[in-house]
């Protein structure tokens, strides 16, 4: 399981890992939890451009429709085929084999302004 402590979080619990001008996202162990069983995985297209605040990618559970936004403007350059195929990564995993994606940002210097949480303010954000 990848260290929290080096990711950072949105209000919409989903995790970021950065390195240079790359994403990586996936939806906290928090959000997996609440959704239930994931059994579907809806990811983006590779190669297609994200917004910052839309909704690129779904995750199905057994209970409801999770949606996962962009936390920043890109390019999807990497999805995770392995969700797709084994969407109970997302549950068993979602720090490490269970993420989404992964995006190219048009400007990395967005992220000062995305909002973004430590690991202590998304804990103090659900209440753990």
């Amino acid at each position: 399981m990848s260290d929290q402590s080096t990711l950072i979080y949105t209000a919409e619990h989903e995790w970021i890992r950065v390195e240079g001008n790359v994403i990586t996202v996936g939806i906290t162990a928090y959000a997996a939890d609440k959704l239930g069983e994931v059994v579907f995985a809806e990811l983006p297209d590779v190669g297609s451009t994200v917004e910052r605040g839309k909704v690129v990618a779904e995750v199905e559970s057994t209970k409801s429709v999770g949606e996962v936004y962009a936390p920043l403007n890109g390019t999807i350059i990497e999805v995770n085929d392995g969700v797709t195929e084994n969407p109970d990564w997302i549950n068993e995993f979602p720090l490490d084999k269970g993420w989404l994606f992964k995006l190219e940002a048009s400007n990395i210097a967005d992220l000062e302004a995305a909002s973004l949480l430590s690991l202590d303010e998304y804990n103090a954000l659900i209440g753990k």
